[in-house]
């Protein structure tokens, strides 16, 4: 994986579409082990999360449902400090299991002023699933149910992660240089 460039900054390789692969394929197998039974709804957070949700849903074997919600708070390289709510979720969550679909845990700001919208509709459990955390940059305290990696505080692009619009399609994920 060749050194990259988007807009005006470089990006190194950082992680290879086969770890991924194999990470998706495990968090897959603890939702299916953890919601057998059960008929949890996924609420995938656009636009970041569309890959990683994609990839998650065609490993999820039992009965489930999956909806969007636009959310953002990144400008360039650097979160705005605003979250906004940009297309609405229409799924009544009560008495729902609810799982979150996050592509990236850095601050926490975007889920911190989501969820309580969510818990107002009472759903029977709410948790997140998320392929990168960034622990280094978290402001808000969250407790991240289904895991990918743990990565450092680094801005990242790929695999539905963008700088600036471009990049989400690239297998791969990198990291500025």
């Amino acid at each position: 994986m060749p050194v990259i460039k988007v807009h005006d900054k470089e990006f190194v390789p950082y992680l290879s579409a086969s770890e991924i692969e194999e990470q998706v394929k495990r968090v897959a197998s603890e939702i299916n082990r953890d919601y057998e039974g059960k008929k949890p709804l996924f609420i995938a957070i656009l636009n970041g999360a569309f890959i990683f949700a994609a990839d998650l849903f065609k490993h999820i074997t039992i009965e489930a449902e999956i909806s969007f919600i636009k959310l953002a708070s990144y400008k360039g390289i650097k979160t705005s400090g605003k979250v906004i709510t940009a297309i609405g979720l229409d799924a009544d969550l009560h008495r729902r299991e609810v799982i979150i679909i996050e592509d990236i845990v850095d601050t926490g700001k975007t889920l911190f002023h989501f969820l309580p919208q969510l818990q107002h509709q009472h759903p029977t459990s709410l948790k997140i699933a998320t392929l990168l955390h960034k622990p280094g940059a978290l402001l808000h305290p969250l407790k991240i149910d289904y895991l990918g990696f743990n990565i450092p505080n680094k801005f990242v692009i790929g695999y539905g992660l963008d700088y600036d619009g471009l990049g989400r399609n690239i297998k791969e994920i990198y990291q500025l240089v």
